[in-house]
C-alpha cells in the first residue's frame, strides 16, 4: 500500500482512537507530515522500537504497540516453554502514553492467554530487567524512549534472562511482528476481565525490596564514614525512589535532591534534553551543588539506565565527567577492591566505541577485556554466556553513560552506578582527592586517553537516505590518514572483515554483522562511524592517546575537524 492508501485506511477506520483521529484531521493539509507518518511501518529492530507519538504506521501509538506485542506473543507461544504460565513483566517510564501502552501490551498478551505482570506505577529500566529474572517470567517489556525528546516513546523487549533480546531472538520476533498484516485489527482483551481471571497482575514494592537487597551486594568496601555531600537529580524520570533508598541503606544520608526535577514530568520542562550526557542537564544540580558545597552531583536519565556525574574542579566549579571517564574510574575502583583470587578468569566487557583506557586498567589488574558491538544487549549476552564457562563478569560499560557492576541485572543500571559512584567519590575524598585528581593518577599511570563523539541529526525519509549515503561513501572511499596518522587497519562490521592496508591482508571479525566502520590509526588512535539504531543520527566516535592532556586534545580536535569536513563534502556532492 502507498502512504496515501494507508492514510485513507486509518482515517476511515470506524473505531479509530478519537485522539489519533483528531490529530489526523489536524495534519490533513500537511502532506509532508502525513507522508512521514505513513510511508513505512515503524521499524521494530533488534532492541524493539522507538518513534514519535502520533497517528500512522510510522509513529508510536496504541495500534503500533499492539502490533509489536502481537508479534512477541506469537514468538513466545512457539519458542518459550510454558510462556503462558511464566508470563511477561511490563514496566514503564514517565513519558506521555507510557502507562497506556503498558496496559495495551497486557491486553494483547491476555488475548493470547499470556499473563502480564504490570508495575502499578513507573519504574526504571534496570528494575524491569531484574523483575524478569526475579519473577521467572518468559519475557519483559519496557515502555520508554530513554533520553529522547518529549514527543517520543518506545518499546524494548527483554528475554527470560532479563537481557535485551540478542540478534537471533530479535530476528525471530521481528519476523513475527512483520507477519501481522493489519495493526488496526489486533485483538486486545478487556482490562477488567483480565484482572478478574488473573491474567493481569499488578506489581507493587516487593520487587523493589528484592532489588535493593541485591544492591547491597555490589559494595566493594565495608560501610565506614560516609561524609560525602551529594546532589541528585532524576531529571523528571523514574530513579528517585530506588536511588534514594539505595544510598540510604549504605549510609549516604547527606543527599540533596533537585526538587524541581524530582517529580516525573513527560515534558522534561526544566531541561532542553533529559540526557545526563548533555552538560545543560546539570545546570540546576550545579546551582544546588554550589549552595550546599556538594562533593558530587549525580543525574539519571528518564528510565534510569544511564548515569552522569559532575565533580568539583580546582576552581570551585563543577565539571561533568564523560561516560568513558566515569566508567574507567568505576572500573579501577571495582578491580582494586576485588581480591586477586576473585579476579581470576574475570572479564571486563565493553563496546568497540568505548575508551581503550578501560582495557589498559583491566590488564593492570590481570583481567581480560572483551569487546562487543555497540549496545548493552551485547554485554548482557556475554554475561549469560559466562554462566556456562569459567569466566566471571566483573564490570561492563559503554561510553554513552551505561554501567553495570552486579549481574543480577542484565542491562545498564544507573541505580547501581549511582551507589557505586558515591562509594568511589567517598573513597577518594578520604584520601583528600577529588575524582578529577583520581583520574589524573590513572592518566599518568596508563596514558592520556581522550575520546569524543559527534552526532549528526538527519530526520525523516531524506535524512535516512543521507545517512546511508555517508556510510556508503566512507566504505567505498576509506580514510588513508587522519590527523597526520596513518590508518593501519580498517574494520568493516557489515562485511565482518578487518583489513590491513599495508599488505591488503584481511581477517574475519568474530562479532555479528552491523553497519559500522572503524579505522585504527597509529599510536592507539581510532575513529568509528555508525548510524544510531534508535534516533535519526549518524554518530562518529574518536579515541586518541598521547603523553599529555594538551597534545591529546589537539590531536582529537584535528581528527574531528577532518571528519566533519569530509561529511560536509559528502552531503554537498550529488
Amino acid at each position: 500500500m502507498s502512504w496515501k492508501e494507508k492514510w485513507q485506511k486509518w482515517k476511515s477506520y470506524a473505531t479509530l482512537d478519537k485522539h489519533l483521529l483528531e490529530r489526523l484531521i489536524n495534519i490533513a493539509e500537511d502532506e509532508r507530515e502525513l507522508e512521514d507518518s505513513f510511508y513505512k511501518d515503524l521499524t521494530f529492530g533488534t532492541g524493539g522500537m522507538r518513534g514519535i507519538l502520533g497517528p500512522g504506521t510510522n509513529r508510536m501509538n496504541v495500534y503500533t504497540v499492539r502490533k509489536a506485542v502481537e508479534g512477541l506473543s506469537l514468538y513466545l507461544e512457539e519458542n518459550v516453554v510454558d510462556a503462558k504460565g511464566k508470563g511477561v513483566a511490563i514496566a514503564y517510564d514517565s513519558r506521555y502514553m507510557s502507562q497506556a501502552f503498558a496496559i495495551e501490551a497486557a491486553r494483547v498478551l491476555g488475548a493470547h492467554g499470556i499473563r502480564a505482570y504490570v508495575f502499578e506505577s513507573l519504574r526504571p529500566t534496570p528494575l524491569l530487567s531484574f523483575a524478569v529474572r526475579h519473577l521467572k517470567a518468559a519475557a519483559g517489556i519496557m515502555i520508554t524512549a530513554s533520553h529522547n525528546p518529549p514527543e517520543y516513546n518506545g518499546f524494548k523487549v527483554y528475554n527470560e534472562d532479563g537481557g535485551q533480546v540478542p540478534l537471533k531472538e530479535a530476528a525471530a520476533i521481528i519476523e513475527k511482528v512483520n507477519q501481522v498484516q493489519d495493526e488496526l485489527k489486533v485483538n486486545a482483551e478487556d482490562q477488567k476481565k483480565l484482572e478478574e481471571n488473573g491474567l493481569l497482575q499488578w506489581v507493587g514494592e516487593e520487587v523493589d525490596t528484592a532489588y535493593l537487597a541485591q544492591l547491597k551486594t555490589i559494595q566493594k568496601q565495608e560501610n565506614s564514614e560516609n561524609n560525602l555531600t551529594i546532589v541528585f537529580t532524576p531529571l523528571h524520570g523514574t530513579a528517585y525512589n530506588l536511588v534514594m533508598k539505595g544510598l540510604d541503606q549504605i549510609g549516604f544520608t547527606n543527599v540533596h535532591v533537585v526538587e524541581e526535577q524530582a517529580k516525573p514530568d513527560p515534558e522534561f520542562s526544566t531541561v532542553s534534553s533529559p540526557n545526563p550526557e548533555e552538560h545543560q542537564a546539570f545546570e540546576m544540580a550545579i546551582d544546588l551543588g554550589k549552595k550546599v558545597n556538594a562533593d558530587i552531583l549525580i543525574g539519571t536519565d528518564p528510565d534510569a539506565d544511564r548515569l552522569g556525574i559532575a565533580v568539583k574542579d580546582g576552581n570551585g566549579s563543577y565539571q561533568v565527567l564523560s561516560g568513558n571517564q566515569l566508567g574507567t574510574l568505576l572500573l579501577d575502583y571495582t578491580l582494586s577492591h576485588t581480591d586477586e583470587i576473585e579476579r581470576e578468569n574475570g572479564k571486563l566487557v565493553k563496546t568497540i566505541v568505548t575508551t581503550e583506557m578501560g582495557k589498559a586498567v583491566a590488564t593492570h589488574y590481570g583481567v581480560d577485556t572483551i569487546d562487543t558491538l555497540t549496545g548493552f544487549k551485547f554485554i548482557g549476552e556475554k554475561i549469560k554466556q559466562f554462566e556456562s564457562t569459567n569466566d566471571k563478569f566483573l564490570f561492563g560499560y559503554e561510553e554513552s553513560y551505561g554501567y553495570l557492576i552486579g549481574d543480577f541485572v542484565r542491562d545498564k543500571d544507573a541505580v547501581q552506578a549511582a551507589v557505586a559512584a558515591s562509594k568511589l567519590a567517598n573513597y577518594w575524598k578520604k584520601q583528600d582527592k577529588t575524582l578529577l585528581e583520581a583520574l589524573d593518577i590513572l592518566y599518568k599511570e596508563h596514558g592520556f586517553y581522550l575520546e569524543g563523539m559527534k552526532s549528526l541529526t538527519l530526520k525523516g525519509k531524506d535524512g535516512a537516505e543521507q545517512i546511508a549515503k555517508i556510510m556508503q561513501d566512507i566504505r567505498n572511499h576509506p580514510f588513508e590518514t587522519l590527523g597526520g596518522l596513518r590508518v593501519v587497519a580498517i574494520e568493516d562490521y557489515e562485511t565482518s572483515l578487518r583489513t590491513v592496508p599495508a599488505d591488503n591482508s584481511s581477517e574475519e571479525i568474530a562479532l555479528p554483522k552491523e553497519n559500522v566502520m572503524k579505522f585504527i590509526l597509529e599510536n592507539d588512535v581510532w575513529v568509528c562511524f555508525r548510524p544510531s539504531g534508535t534516533e535519526p543520527k549518524i554518530k562518529s566516535y574518536f579515541g586518541v592517546k598521547t603523553t599529555s592532556k594538551e597534545s591529546s586534545q589537539t590531536l582529537l580536535d584535528h581528527i574531528q575537524a577532518e571528519v566533519e569536513q569530509r561529511m560536509d563534502q559528502i552531503l554537498k556532492d550529488k
